[in-house]
């Protein structure tokens, strides 16, 4: 009995020793897979640690990008701004200066316009003082149909009739007291003249070159003006032609129709020119205008 007790002991104690065995084993197994556990966290943790230093480090990077752009965008905000600024002042500037334009055009137009108006009156009275004169050349050619047109001829020229008349149709050599028969010429002048009157007369008297040699005139200027006052004369005292209506000139030897050198040539030089001008007071208000 007292040999099972202590077989019983020993295989009580064995079957402690045997357990605690066990149990430390486990443990010891239990410990190295913590301690692999814990080493295979802290690599881990390690590397998570390593790999947020790197996004921090990253992010810090980013970070810089992003201001840095943000420091690049502010100054081409800026810049931006200041193109803006100066593209509006210059939009301005060409806004105001196109208007000044525009009002300069539109000036300048309605100054054209206006020429226009102007041209096209003027084109009008151009063409009646045509007219007018063309009526009063054929008057004056009816009139004066009677003379020969060696003594008389009536012409037209810019806008005038010219009625030239002959030394021989009016005057005595180097005189200048009219004759009858140029007497009769100027009364049927003048019978158109004041059925007209709205006709300014010009009356130039005009001779050759060969000097006058004693009588009663200095010089051919004498003898052509003294003409020209004899036949306005006439006309106002005689045939009642309104005086304001009528100029004398004389032009001597110094406009001569031909040469002075032939018989012919001097005898057609000696001539009275009576000039007939329609007198268009809007014409010449017009002209003065310009």
């Amino acid at each position: 009995m007292k040999q099972y007790v202590v077989i019983s002991s020993l295989l009580l104690v064995a079957a402690g020793v045997s357990t605690t065995s066990c149990v430390s084993k486990k443990k010891y197994l239990d410990a190295q897979i913590a301690l692999r556990q814990s080493k295979n966290d802290s690599a881990q943790l390690a590397y998570n640690l390593q790999q947020q230093r790197a996004e921090a480090e990253a992010l810090k990077k980013d970070k810089a990008n992003l201001l840095s752009d943000k420091a690049n965008l502010a100054a081409d905000i800026a810049a931006l701004e200041a193109r803006k600024k100066q593209l509006q002042q210059s939009l301005d500037a060409a806004s105001a200066d196109a208007s000044s334009k525009g009002k300069a055009l539109a000036e300048r137009e309605q100054q054209i316009a206006e020429q226009q108006r102007k041209l096209q009156q003027l084109q009008s009275l151009i063409e009646e003082q045509k007219r007018a004169s063309d009526a009063l050349r054929n008057k004056m050619a009816d009139a004066l149909k009677g003379f020969a047109a060696s003594d008389l001829t009536v012409t037209q020229k810019n806008g005038k009739v010219y009625v030239s008349l002959s030394e021989n149709l009016l005057f005595p050599s180097g005189s200048a007291t009219v004759n009858m028969q140029g007497k009769a010429a100027l009364q049927k002048l003048a019978e158109v003249l004041n059925a007209n009157t709205d006709i300014a007369v010009n009356i130039e008297g005009h001779t050759d070159s060969i000097p006058i040699r004693g009588g009663r005139f200095e010089d051919n200027w004498g003898l052509s003006v003294a003409r020209a006052t004899s036949i306005v004369r006439i006309l106002v005292n005689d045939y009642a032609v309104d005086p304001k209506r009528v100029i004398a000139s004389g032009h001597s030897e110094f406009d001569p129709v031909d040469s002075n050198l032939s018989k012919e040539g001097r005898a057609r030089n000696r001539r009275t020119e009576i000039i007939l001008t329609p007198r268009l007071a809007e014409l010449y208000q017009l002209i003065n205008a310009q």
